[in-house]
């Protein structure tokens, strides 16, 4: 049985494409911090058949995303697919209110990590092969005012995605990205906030008119992983509500 590794897996959409990994009969590592619900999210994975390894840790520190690795490889023995999808968000704000620590944060996590993961990912897969998707955003594909930030963080990792991807295809490896929109995740109920009027203007610049939901990601990223997209390298698949066609 193969294995799937999920960075930021015990929540929104990394928990949603743990799920539906799970549910595809594919065992799932999940390396995030560590979270209330834990016991019953590795119960609730492990009750569809399959083994569900958790494991703390800080993407940005080298040295935790190898003990993670390590250890999904003395679990499993193989990694064939990986998820990078811990990110966190940035406050609205004016540029000049942004500080240095602001910077270092955002990018420590949002892109340091991708980049740490995958160095180390790869390595496991050239083997083998597999399959890696990062999590980038509709921020990667276009500007938003106010959040310089994490619209630079998500465009740095549509660019490290097809860098990879260019130079690890010749060895079965196939890298790419998903870049949501809109989605309800913890991330957006804190940006919400039972704020009615930030809630419809969410919906609003989608035209399916909604807020999209984590499983409609996961369903991407698997298909992204599986062989169905065996041709696909390199994309950042926009999975938006059709927002960025405007």
């Amino acid at each position: 049985m193969s294995s799937v590794f999920i960075t930021g897996g015990n929540s929104g959409i990394g928990l949603a494409t743990a799920k539906k990994f799970a549910e595809e009969k594919v065992n799932v590592v999940i390396f995030s911090v560590k979270h209330s619900d834990d016991v019953a999210i590795k119960a609730e994975i492990e009750s569809l058949g399959v083994k569900c390894l958790l494991l703390y840790g800080d993407v940005s520190k080298e040295d935790d995303v190898k003990r993670a690795l390590s250890k999904t490889i003395e679990e499993f023995g193989s990694l064939e697919f990986a998820f990078n999808n811990a990110g966190i968000e940035e406050i609205p704000a004016d540029l000049k209110d942004k500080t240095e620590a602001d910077y270092d944060k955002i990018m420590d996590t949002n892109v340091k990590g991708v980049w740490l993961c995958m160095k180390n990912q790869i390595p496991l897969m050239l083997k083998t092969g597999g399959a890696i998707v990062n999590t980038s955003s509709i921020a990667g594909l276009v500007g938003f005012e106010g959040i310089p930030l994490y619209d630079a963080t998500k465009h740095a990792v549509i660019g490290l995605t097809k860098t990879l991807a260019i130079q690890y295809a010749k060895y079965g490896i196939r890298i790419n990205a998903v870049c949501p929109g809109v989605i309800q995740t913890p991330m957006i109920d804190r940006f919400i906030a039972n704020n009615p009027a930030i809630e419809k203007t969410f919906k609003d610049i989608h035209p399916i008119g909604r807020i999209g939901m984590a499983e409609e990601v996961a369903e991407a990223v698997f298909w992204l992983c599986s062989k169905k997209a065996s041709f696909i390298v390199g994309q950042a698949l926009a999975v938006d509500g059709g927002m960025t066609s405007k």
